[in-house]
């Protein structure tokens, strides 16, 4: 383990030029006191490391050193799959692997393409992240992830919507949507797909299931994902909205729902009619209360109803 990181420190220093020691040891999940040990036992071996101190310091390698080795271990290869993606790759148990194997690629390249790789790498950036909200890390991702990677059954409880239920599932792929896991899995000659912060209880079994030979992932999210949109929204709701109350509506809904927003002219007020998908009563209701008194509720009957309700309590709860 500790040549690991030794090698991993050299492949970093030579591909970035520089590193911090808190770099280090974030990248290689140790401690800076693991990380002080490991220079002063590289440069007890001979390898010229130095430090520079102040704002722009940290270890580099005396110029014109070069490290070759630039095998990369299967692991190290198949981490590659999470390449801007640190995060969710730290989850899954992948992030001091994938930052080796990405060190390895940069010091094999030739110094002009090292250049523009990390000019890339500077400028761009993907955050698999919701906004205001971490990545879920639920219990069990790691144990599935495994499970999905060697095609093994596992037996879990899981809740559902309306119940908590044991189930017995052949785990394909994992997908990272908006900071939430899901699991795609067969059961019963299909593929069905579950949120892995419901998984409650779950037992790993060493039992192999062969994996759909032509089963592709994204493409089976794709699908699944415009159908959970229309799970997700199967009624329609008519509004009126102020001018602000349109655009603050159109900034904050779903792409489902902007797609589908059927938009009239404004009136001599400038207000305008719209229809659009809305969830169940009690999701609608919250949606709509963030636009205060931009927005009435026009139909559904019973949405109306029920929004008039809602706002006579906070009235009343407000008067003085």
């Amino acid at each position: 383990m500790r040549a690991s990181r030794l090698l991993n420190i050299l492949t970093t220093l030579q591909a970035s030029g520089r590193a911090t020691a808190t770099k280090l040891a974030e990248e290689n999940e140790v401690s800076l006191r693991t990380i002080y040990r490991d220079i002063d036992a590289l440069s007890a071996a001979g390898i010229p490391v130095y430090s520079e101190r102040g704002p722009e310091g940290g270890y580099r390698l005396l110029e014109g050193y070069r490290v070759r080795l630039n095998g990369m271990s299967s692991e190290e290869a198949e981490a590659l799959a999470f390449s801007g993606m640190a995060g969710p790759a730290a989850i899954l148990g992948l992030g001091s692997i994938l930052a080796a194997a990405q060190n390895k690629l940069m010091v094999a390249l030739p110094e002009s393409l090292r250049e523009g790789a990390e000019q890339m790498r500077q400028r761009f950036y993907l955050d698999a992240s919701a906004w205001y909200q971490e990545t879920e890390e639920p219990p069990f991702i790691r144990e599935i992830a495994d499970a999905v990677w060697r095609s093994t059954v596992i037996r879990m409880t899981y809740r559902s919507w309306h119940a908590e239920r044991d189930r017995t599932v052949c785990p394909v792929g994992l997908i990272l949507k908006n900071g939430a896991w899901y699991m795609a899995a067969m059961r019963e000659g299909s593929v069905k797909t579950y949120r892995v912060s419901r998984v409650l209880k779950m037992q790993a079994t060493s039992e192999a299931f062969t994996r759909p030979r032509h089963f592709d992932l994204a493409a089976y999210w794709q699908e699944n994902a415009k159908r959970l949109e229309r799970d997700l929204y199967p009624h329609r709701a008519k509004l009126r909205v102020t001018a602000l109350g349109l655009r603050i509506l159109q900034g904050i809904s779903p792409t489902f729902v902007r797609a589908h927003m059927e938009i009239s002219d404004p009136d001599d007020e400038g207000n305008r009619i719209v229809l659009l998908p809305s969830g169940t009563q009690e999701q609608a209701i919250h949606e709509f209360l963030r636009l205060g008194p931009e927005i009435e509720v026009l139909e559904p009957a019973e949405l109306r109803e029920a929004m008039a309700a809602v706002t006579r309590d906070m009235a009343a709860l407000y008067g003085e």
